[in-house]
């Protein structure tokens, strides 16, 4: 029993340490640097103000890019400065004709549709501007997006720079947009945080920006090509540093089904990531980046999802042992088990029910999200997750974008 015991703590440990200790050590961390005035900004030359690409891979994104252009056209950037690189390889409703009645807008496009990773891979060889932009073509970028990026590449030692993801919010929210909101929410904290200490692990696809002599070209059936070629960047002894002023805003999952479907591929996204960035595990020669990686990446990814699975039967073993009316420390940790899934299902039920009341939300997102590590997993091993990139349906926008 008293083996059971050690593991249960040490499970329960790894999975606080996962979604909130990280957290706690990190601010205490950044909190003690900025007391001994080791935190001081870089400021560099602020004339710096170079060429730009904004690059977009597209694929059926006819509903959305009048919308994109003129939104990209508005940026406050010097727009001689800014070229416009669409690859809509594989789209057949009318995309790539539509984007070639615009002036100065390059278009690239060819009818095999191979993935996203394989347009980027192919886009690039046209990049020619020492900054490139990566964005996706249903999100629209805030007005000083370009200038805040470009703003953190005055450091030399920044290889990467990642924008913020927003998502749209209202009152009435269902438990995907809520859930979303308040995960990208805490997220935004730690990539500040992560920054600051050293690098962010992993850039947002709906906007980050490289120095294009950092670019390689990625594996053809990569499923998370924004954390690839942000964490090969840091690799190469950058940082990813992190912007919360350069953002972008889309509307959140329209449903929980939809989100589910968008973790899934993530996740399986996550586990094919980690097998091919293994050589980033090693302290020794990445250091720094190495326990942000593993503290905020990697044990989300692999370790802690089995382990609260492991935890509900070695729970229910230690409290029947103490009592499971006890009110022991193992009754009350295992009944706080039972309600926090109990919530969890709950929250479906009224979901599907129209009924939403956001005190589950967490709960219910927190269960999805694990859920999708799980999904995720199975459909790496069987091989089945196309490249082929399908976006999730999402809801209506409102006036209220949440980080």
């Amino acid at each position: 029993m008293e083996t059971l015991k050690i593991i249960f703590w040490l499970a329960l440990f790894i999975i606080f340490y996962s979604y909130l200790g990280y957290g706690i050590l990190l601010f205490g961390i950044i909190k003690v640097r900025r007391l001994l005035g080791w935190a001081k900004p870089f400021e560099g030359n602020e004339d710096y103000e170079p060429e730009v690409t904004l690059f977009v891979a597209a694929y059926n994104e006819k509903d959305y890019l009048h919308e994109k252009v003129a939104n990209s056209k508005s940026l406050n950037y010097p727009q001689e400065k800014v070229t416009q690189l669409w690859v809509t390889d594989g789209s057949d409703d009318g995309t790539p004709e539509l984007l070639k009645e615009y002036e100065n807008l390059g278009v690239l496009h060819q009818p095999e549709r191979n993935g996203k990773i394989a347009a980027m891979n192919r886009g690039m060889h046209y990049v020619k501007t020492p900054i490139v932009i990566f964005s996706d073509g249903n999100t629209s970028l805030g007005k000083d997006a370009i200038k805040e990026i470009v703003r953190l590449f005055r450091n030399p030692k920044v290889g990467c720079v990642s924008g913020e993801k927003r998502i749209y919010s209202k009152d009435a929210d269902s438990a995907a947009g809520a859930g979303e909101g308040m995960y990208w929410r805490y997220e935004s904290q730690l990539k500040k945080w992560d920054a600051e200490l050293y690098s962010v692990v992993g850039a947002a696809g709906e906007l980050f920006a490289i120095r294009t002599e950092l670019w390689q070209e990625v594996e053809k059936d990569t499923l998370l090509d924004d954390f690839m070629i942000s964490l090969r960047v840091a690799m190469k002894g950058k940082t990813i540093q992190y912007n919360p002023e350069a953002y972008a805003i889309e509307s959140a999952s329209a449903n929980v089904k939809e989100e589910l479907k968008r973790k899934v591929r993530i996740s399986a996204g996550g586990i094919q990531s980690v097998i091919r960035l293994a050589p980033l595990l090693n302290f020794f020669k990445y250091g720094t980046l190495s326990f942000q990686y593993i503290s905020h990446r990697v044990l989300r990814w692999t370790l802690t999802p089995l382990l609260l699975l492991l935890l509900i039967p070695l729970n229910f073993v230690l409290a029947q042992n103490e009592g499971l009316f006890s009110f022991g420390v193992f009754s009350v940790l295992f009944w706080g088990q039972v309600l926090f899934y109990a919530a969890a299902l709950l929250g479906w039920f009224l979901e599907n029910k129209q009924i939403r009341l956001k005190v589950l939300f967490i709960p219910y997102y927190f269960f999805i999200m694990n859920l999708s590590v799980f999904l995720g997993f199975a459909r790496y091993l069987k091989g089945k997750q196309s490249v082929n990139w399908e976006r999730a349906k999402r809801g209506g926008t409102t006036t209220e974008a949440v980080a």
